[in-house]
């Protein structure tokens, strides 16, 4: 993984980057950074484990469907100011990677915000867009189906099938090669295994 790399290929993208050598770093960055204004959270086992609903709900208004679950959650999230999420991959080549079952993640990553943080460890850093397209597939969705308890293929035996079993939660992919017209997006890298 080469870290350096992947930050100067993000930024000469157009994303705005940014590098913390812990999740406390980041969290207090964010906090700092995230003031008065609504905020949006998709699903992210990175933002939990850093406790960004907590915090931010100190100084904002916040909605995440994984704190009050619902459709009305989910609808509010999607016209906030600002989105968190994270990313199933990214590679050094700065294209970020995104697999979704409800599609209320990817449809936030590239359209309806001022500004959306990307919040990623850098366990989700891959050498090319490949492997990248493979971690996403094969590593982050086949974990989410098995935390999910969902009875699909890839949670017998660690691998995408491109199943269509209607229990399937890898949906829709996204790529985003540049950061939406309109809407600033910052890359948030830890240097931690965060999320799946």
């Amino acid at each position: 993984m080469n870290l350096e790399k992947t930050i100067k290929k993000l930024k000469t993208r157009g994303f705005l980057v940014s590098h913390f050598g812990s999740g406390a770093e980041a969290a207090e960055y964010l906090n700092a950074s995230i003031k008065g204004c609504s905020v949006g959270i998709g699903g992210s086992k990175t933002v939990e484990a850093l406790g960004l609903y907590e915090t931010l709900s100190e100084t904002n208004t916040v909605y995440w469907h994984w704190k009050v679950p619902g459709r009305p959650t989910l609808d509010s999230a999607a016209t906030t100011d600002v989105y968190i999420c994270s990313a199933n991959a990214i590679s050094e080549d700065g294209e970020i990677f995104n697999i979704d079952g409800n599609g209320n993640r990817i449809a936030s990553t590239v359209f309806g915000h001022k500004k959306v943080y990307i919040v990623a460890g850098i366990n989700k850093i891959c050498p090319d867009f490949d492997s990248a397209l493979h971690r996403a597939r094969n590593v982050a969705s086949v974990k989410n189906c098995k935390r999910f308890n969902k009875p699909t293929p890839c949670s017998l035996d660690d691998k995408c099938h491109d199943c269509m079993s209607p229990e399937r939660i890898c949906r829709a992919l996204t790529v985003l090669w540049m950061p939406i017209n309109g809407m600033e997006t910052e890359i948030v890298l830890i240097d931690e295994e965060l999320g799946m």
